[in-house]
């Protein structure tokens, strides 16, 4: 019998999951092997599959490959040659599944945290505490704030009114202590007051109700 005889050559259409890759001299891709409802079966690439094909395929991806069988009637074997291989439907259905149900990526998480909450000193920026002197007050803060390595840590605000406009400059501190009549050449004395000897940390967990009075810091004129 003529080796055309010999043989029968037919389409095929199988589905099954991926198990491994076939390869030829440690580096040649040649086929792949499938697990089937009738066993593992090797199926050959043709060449324009070798020279694409995903090499991060996932052992245990159910495909579809279609291509020409191969039937040795004398040795009564088969061989298959892939000319197209497809993600099969059976898989294509899980994946929105597997999808809905990931987790969000941790770094998402991270990025939910509160940011750390900065120590406030409150200015009263009304005209009369200005005229009094406020801006220079200000001027000072910042400047023992820089001075101290503070800026990351505390902030200056401007409020309204603190209703104590004839005892301006008015400001209160972030553990809560307020002054008046303050001068710009005080202002570090009480930056190291309130930041030499306690963490900002307990100022906020430990907040404190002091009202300095009027009389603690008397005008230049007294």
């Amino acid at each position: 019998m003529s080796a055309y005889y010999s043989r029968e050559i037919s389409e095929f259409c199988l589905e099954g999951r991926f198990i491994d890759f076939v390869i030829k001299d440690g580096y040649k891709l040649k086929g792949l092997l499938l697990g089937t409802s009738e066993g593992e079966c090797y199926v050959k690439l043709a060449k324009h599959l070798r020279a694409t094909f995903d090499w991060r395929l996932a052992p245990g991806t159910w495909l579809q490959v279609v291509g020409q069988k191969k039937h040795d009637l004398k040795k009564g074997e088969f061989t298959f040659k892939a000319e197209r291989v497809m993600a099969a439907r059976s898989e294509m259905e899980r994946v929105p599944t597997i999808t809905a149900v990931q987790e969000p990526p941790a770094v998402d998480k991270v990025k939910a945290k509160t940011p750390k909450t900065k120590a406030t000193i409150l200015v009263c920026q009304k005209s009369d505490c200005m005229k009094r002197g406020g801006k220079a007050v200000c001027q000072a803060l910042e400047a023992s704030l820089s001075d101290r390595g503070l800026e990351d840590q505390v902030t200056i605000k401007g409020t309204g009114c603190m209703k104590n406009c004839k005892a301006g400059p008015n400001l209160v501190m972030p553990d809560k202590t307020r002054y008046s009549r303050i001068g710009a050449a005080q202002v570090p004395a009480i930056m190291d007051k309130h930041f030499a000897d306690k963490s900002i940390k307990e100022q906020l967990e430990n907040p404190r109700e002091i009202v300095i009075p009027v009389t603690s810091f008397a005008d230049a004129s007294s």
